[in-house]
């Protein structure tokens, strides 16, 4: 076999890059789509507070935000995936173009109720996939020390949702020193959280409007035709 051949591949199916199909790619006339989930119930809620500063640095950056409240969602597999909230869940999941999803670190991990509202996300929903080469940035809230436990789970979650996740990520340390009132103090942490939200934004920018290009893989369109020559097939029996 010379280097040039590749063993048992449909080269038919093969999608070489579209140089000039790159170029012809617009961009979606509308602000940058951002949905924000966060992963605590208590009244005082320290992801709820860093979530919402992030909608205020994404609107103010020229996106529309929406942030999804968990509470009263019922745990996954409880209720049938017609229950009111997990539909508005996953309409905001399909509308969405980007999402940030902050978590609280809780024994070394994060919430159930992080987690809870990830795993209602299914892969495939009808024809459509609601998270499928869409952005994602992800951030975490410490009560002690500092801490990547919970955005290192997030990044395994979102690449297995099939998410572009951003390198940039944050951790507040001590969460309950980092605010005056509702508002967040000036602080690093602070400038960190704009600089996640500022990559993310441009990300979803350089991403939308040509994920389905993006994502489009070689293996699925092969299955695609197996599959449609075995239709064909069983019809001319």
């Amino acid at each position: 076999m010379t280097d040039q051949e590749l063993p048992n591949l449909q080269e038919e199916l093969l999608n070489p890059v579209d140089v000039d199909g790159l170029k012809r790619l617009g961009d979606p006339d509308h602000p940058p789509r951002i949905l924000v989930l966060y992963g605590s119930l208590r009244e005082r809620s320290f992801s709820r507070l860093v979530s919402e500063e992030a909608s205020r640095i994404a609107e103010h950056l020229g996106a529309e935000t929406r942030t999804f409240n968990p509470r009263d969602l019922p745990l996954p597999d409880s209720v049938d995936q017609d229950h009111p909230r997990v539909v508005e869940l996953r309409d905001l999941a399909v509308w969405s173009e980007g999402m940030i999803w902050v978590s609280p670190e809780r024994h070394g991990a994060m919430t159930g109720i992080m987690k809870a509202q990830i795993d209602w996300l299914p892969l495939s929903l009808g024809g459509v996939r609601p998270t499928q080469g869409k952005t994602l940035a992800v951030m975490q809230v410490c009560g002690g020390s500092q801490s990547f436990n919970a955005v290192n789970q997030m990044r395994i979650l979102g690449r297995w949702m099939r998410m572009v996740t951003i390198p940039n990520q944050s951790s507040v340390a001590k969460a309950f020193m980092e605010f005056d009132g509702e508002r967040m103090l000036p602080s690093p942490y602070y400038n960190r959280i704009v600089d996640v939200v500022e990559e993310l934004i441009k990300f979803t920018y350089l991403i939308r409007g040509r994920s389905n290009y993006l994502v489009d893989r070689y293996s699925e369109r092969a299955e695609t035709a197996a599959e449609t020559s075995q239709r064909v097939n069983q019809r001319s029996i």
